[in-house]
């Protein structure tokens, strides 16, 4: 350490000024940062407003605003003019009206255009906390930009708080690179965790499903994205790189779900660049050696981001086109939010070793009327991700994997997460624009039963997903069929068949659930979803009975896995009142015959050449 800080001590006291003092140093005419989120330095940015009335045509610079925002008040617009890296709910009135500007920016850029003076910054008005034994101060809750911003100001006033939390990492500023020091305690700006509701958590569902043990997380800034962090229970050693730290990671870390033990970089550590909570979480993050916060630049960065393995990145968008762009940042014309750093995550996420980018919304806004999956973004909107960023897309009502699919099994994918009030006229739309073949059949408006999905084992250890069939399962249908054996094929068709054209895979791929039920059973296969066995029934009119089918792919035959679907079928073949099932074979096809015959029901059957019907009674 250089003599410079080791003299600290001394120059301390000299900088300290009362507050009108303090801002007496700036000038007409400054462009002014102000620290994010709950790292604002409340007590300056009130005084900002009541003590410097020498100010005028100031610029404020800021990216999360969500304490006092005064200066964005009509009566103030010739004092002060804001220029907002992201639209928060205490500017947004300013933004829309006019009054304020908003800069769109990746925030992994941000720091870099600062540094090379793009974009301007006089003052600095920043909270920390009180100087350590060395003479270095923490930015504590908030470093994302704040860091750089100090660095590159002309005159840095802080404000010195006791309530701040000392956070480790890149988050530090000496005594020496401060100019004036106003002393005042006051509580960090505070966020309660809602309660989630009944539409949260069926996302939240969705998305755990697809977050493996050893992941990583990064969590994005909205209820959906947290509710997530409430059903991680069951997962095994996850980790934190994610620029928003909220306090559902501190139950995670209590629970020992959180570890980091097997992060690919920065393993041990939790990192961020700003916080958002209570003081539960603020204590937390206070001294302690497992949390390290950087800037933007780093923590953003998503050639950083996709050095992790099993990289998972969770962001809330405003709506979903039926093509997988997303905007997340406007409500048409209306700038509601900003950037931020979801770009960067998921293009992280999506380059990363087993990563996932997933974009999670509800199905609907303004009370149902409206959906939020759209034919078309709305005018105005900005595209925050292109169709190329997003690999998942994730409503209440299930999941449309988005990469490497056609736009015609987008649309269909996404169509089938809509709610279902609204995916016929979207499916019309899709028509009209030849999105999707115009043999598709309307969907039912009913919804997906996601409580029939499971997972099974196999003889072999293989994991296969059970699940009912979606209309975007209609291509991967018609891969299994050409996947098949001749002998498979025969057997199955009961007959020589050379073609699986869609416009015949469309009526088995968009079912009730009911009275028809296709299930299949699908693997991951180079990082595409894949069906390897379809299990079926469909009512006979009038009647109790089903007629049923089963088909395995060759490959996968002898591992219990026609046994397992059939008796899945039967099972919920039951619970809608169907008392057997029928089925016409092919005398030699014994595996489905042996299927039959263990099953335990009582089996009838007659013989016709080289056909056999089945009929098994549920009831006997």
């Amino acid at each position: 350490m250089n003599a410079k800080q080791n003299n600290w001590l001394r120059f301390y006291d000299e900088k300290k000024l009362s507050l009108t003092e303090a801002l007496g140093k700036i000038k007409t005419g400054d462009h002014i940062f102000i620290g994010s989120a709950c790292g604002e330095p409340q007590y300056l940015v009130n005084g900002l407003v009541e003590k410097a009335s020498h100010l005028a045509d100031n610029e404020i610079l800021h990216v999360h605003t969500l304490g006092v925002a005064p200066y964005a008040k009509p009566i103030y617009s010739d004092r002060f003019r804001l220029n907002a890296f992201f639209v928060g709910i205490n500017t947004r009135a300013a933004v829309a009206e006019g009054r304020a500007d908003y800069t769109p920016m990746f925030l992994s850029e941000l720091p870099k255009l600062i540094s090379k003076g793009m974009i301007p910054i006089d003052v600095a008005l920043i909270q920390v906390t009180p100087p350590d034994e060395h003479g270095f101060c923490s930015l504590g809750v908030s470093v994302e930009i704040t860091k750089t911003a100090a660095e590159k100001a002309k005159i840095v006033i802080a404000q010195v708080n006791r309530e701040m939390p000392r956070v480790l990492g890149d988050s530090f500023i000496h005594v020496n690179d401060i100019d004036v020091i106003v002393e005042h305690d006051e509580p960090i700006l505070e966020i309660s965790r809602s309660d989630h509701d009944i539409v949260s958590s069926r996302i939240a569902k969705h998305v755990a499903d697809l977050i493996e043990d050893e992941s990583t997380l990064q969590i994005g800034i909205g209820s959906v994205p947290d509710s997530v962090l409430d059903v991680l229970g069951n997962k095994k050693d996850l980790g934190i790189h994610t620029e928003l730290l909220t306090e559902g990671v501190v139950d995670l870390v209590e629970e020992g779900v959180v570890t980091c033990a097997k992060k690919t970089i920065n393993r041990g550590k939790i990192i961020a660049s700003f916080a958002m909570g209570t003081r539960r979480l603020y204590d937390f993050i206070d001294n302690n050696p497992m949390v390290e916060f950087y800037e933007s630049d780093y923590v953003n960065n998503p050639v950083v981001i996709s050095q992790h393995e099993k990289m998972v990145a969770i962001n809330q968008a405003l709506e979903v086109d039926l093509t997988g762009q997303v905007c997340s940042d406007s409500l048409g014309y209306r700038f509601y939010s900003g950037l931020g750093g979801q770009a960067d995550f998921m293009r992280g996420a999506s380059l990363s070793k087993g990563g996932k980018a997933i974009t999670v919304l509800p199905s609907t806004a303004k009370k149902g009327k409206v959906s939020r999956i759209k034919s078309l973004l709305s005018k105005g909107a900005g595209v925050v991700l292109t169709r190329g960023d997003v690999d998942y897309v994730i409503t209440e009502y299930g999941v449309a994997a988005l990469k490497g699919r056609t736009i015609k099994e987008r649309a269909l994918s996404l169509i089938n997460i809509s709610h279902p009030i609204f995916r016929n006229d979207l499916l019309e739309w899709a028509k009209k624009h030849h999105y999707v073949p115009q043999e598709v059949l309307p969907f039912p408006e009913i919804e997906y039963p996601e409580n029939l999905v499971k997972r099974i084992t196999l003889r072999n250890g293989s994991k296969v997903l059970l699940r009912p069939i979606k209309p975007s399962d209609a291509t991967l249908k018609q891969h299994l069929f050409y996947s098949l054996s001749k002998d498979a094929v025969t057997k199955r068709y009961l007959g020589s068949l050379k073609a699986m054209p869609l416009r015949r895979v469309w009526p088995y791929v968009i079912v009730d659930y009911k009275d028809e039920m296709v299930l299949v059973g699908t693997t991951m296969e180079e990082g595409r979803e894949n069906i390897i066995a379809i299990g079926s029934y469909s009512r006979i009119p009038n009647t109790n009975v089903a007629e049923v089918a089963l088909v395995v792919r060759d490959d996968w035959q002898n591992q219990g896995l026609g046994t397992t679907l059939f008796q899945y079928l039967v099972e919920i073949a039951q619970k809608y009142g169907i008392t057997g099932f029928t089925a016409w074979v092919m005398a030699n096809n014994n595996k489905m015959i042996h299927i039959f015959r263990k099953s335990g029901y009582q089996m009838k059957y007659r013989i016709e050449g080289d056909l056999i019907n089945v009929n098994l009674d549920f009831k006997k």
